[in-house]
């Protein structure tokens, strides 16, 4: 498709546009399910404690069901990914409701995970059904691709641009069609008006207080930005071993989230609080105001590592922004910048480094606490990219650039420090 419109490719223009309309309109409405699906099971869960004994159960019945029906969709996001690098099969339309299925079981039991794998597996799946009805080829599909990681991201969280570069930013080292660039953006606000339409909420975050930019304050940004680097390669890391400790201990796929569940409701029970299962958002919302505790970020990353490379279903992103928000929140008692600043720069800060997209998650942090805020965000957000690690969230994302290069000067001199 040429980027600008003539009378010879109108036809074309036309059908991504359809293609467009049809993912957006569609991804957003099974987003807006997902999410009052998803507040029912919390607020459930949180008015029964005793289901989290449950956990277990629900475990064994997500692993059967990926076992027996969704052996070709268990890799989720990395999925996507290497469709998207190279296209072999069309993705599966059962993706979409085997993650919605796991997913609410996982939270409705009390595992520690997100949503945001959910929702773009949803929009990745449906996408992907228009390349038979469309006639797409392989180059078509890549773009495909896109479009569903675009319209489930901004769906899911309401923020349409971010939605768009995260996906963008996301295979930005693969070959991108320069049409997948209106497209994403298209996809994106379609979806998220589409969620608007049904009337479902997005959490609401602000930070009341910026300060004026100082050379004391650059070296504090700097300074935290780097905590904010390390704590998202822990979570990415963590997650990763957690995954290959269960593959190689417990033969039986199915399996591996029973005794996940058996060992998070036993440690739910010893620690004696629920803060750190589920999503976790009123401790998100909190850290804006009042200063978390300092091991709060640790014990997330340690649930949902575990929760998810038990092999229950979710995603890692609203985890990732309980890590960097409770982080920031903690620094405030040392850090002299606003409490509600510092918890909104760790928000994005360790999404950009668990997942390589500081763009997207710099114009996410606007979109998120306004645009006061946004050089604080933006230098965050690059600082963190940059101590994160060459090892993100998704192992099939591939990493290069000035930061994959710096890493492999280390590993050359022997130093695999990150």
């Amino acid at each position: 498709m040429n980027l600008v419109i003539t009378k010879e490719n109108i036809p074309a223009a036309l059908k991504w546009i359809l293609i467009c309309a049809l993912t957006g309109v569609f991804s957003g409405t099974a987003s807006a399910f997902f999410l009052v699906s998803l507040e029912w099971a919390t607020n459930y869960r949180e008015s029964n404690n005793w289901i989290i004994w449950l956990l277990p159960i629900g475990g064994l019945v997500i692993g059967l069901s990926y076992h027996y029906w969704g052996k070709s969709v268990v890799k989720g996001n990395n999925l996507l990914l290497e469709e998207y690098e190279n296209p072999q099969n069309i993705i599966p339309l059962k993706m979409a409701p085997l993650v919605l299925f796991g997913t609410l079981i996982t939270h409705l039991f009390g595992g520690s995970a997100g949503r945001e794998g959910t929702a773009v597996q949803m929009g990745g799946a449906i996408s992907a059904q228009f390349t038979r009805f469309f006639k797409l080829d392989n180059s078509d599909r890549k773009t495909i691709v896109i479009l569903g990681i675009s319209a489930g991201f901004a769906s899911i969280f309401g923020t349409p641009l971010a939605g768009a570069l995260f996906a963008l930013e996301l295979v930005y080292f693969s070959k991108i069609s320069f049409r997948s660039i209106p497209l994403s953006f298209l996809t994106a606000y379609i979806a998220y008006y589409t969620v608007e339409i049904w009337n479902v909420k997005h959490t609401h975050y602000s930070i009341p207080l910026v300060p004026e930019m100082s050379l004391t304050i650059l070296l504090w940004i700097f300074i935290v930005s780097i905590l904010f680097g390390l704590a998202a390669m822990l979570f990415s890391r963590s997650t990763h071993l957690w995954g290959t400790l269960f593959s190689k201990t417990i033969v039986y796929p199915p399996l591996r989230p029973f005794v996940g569940g058996i060992i998070l409701a036993t440690a739910f029970f010893f620690i004696g609080t629920e803060k750190y299962a589920g999503l976790g958002v009123p401790v998100i919302v909190d850290a804006f105001s009042t200063s978390a505790a300092p091991y709060d970020f640790l014990m997330k990353i340690l649930f949902t590592g575990f929760t998810l490379g038990a092999g229950f279903k979710g995603g890692e992103v609203t985890p990732l922004f309980f890590v960097g928000a409770t982080l920031g929140s903690a620094l405030s008692i040392v850090v002299p910048l606003p409490i509600a600043l510092l918890a909104g720069m760790g928000f994005v800060a360790v999404f950009s480094g668990a997942t390589h997209t500081p763009i997207a998650c710099t114009v996410m942090g606007m979109e998120l606490f306004g645009l006061e805020s946004g050089m604080f965000i933006g230098l965050t957000c690059i600082i963190a990219y940059f101590f994160s690690g060459s090892v993100g969230i998704y192992k099939d994302q591939i990493v290069k650039g000035a930061k994959y290069h710096l890493y492999e000067k280390f590993k050359r001199k022997g130093t695999d420090l990150l």
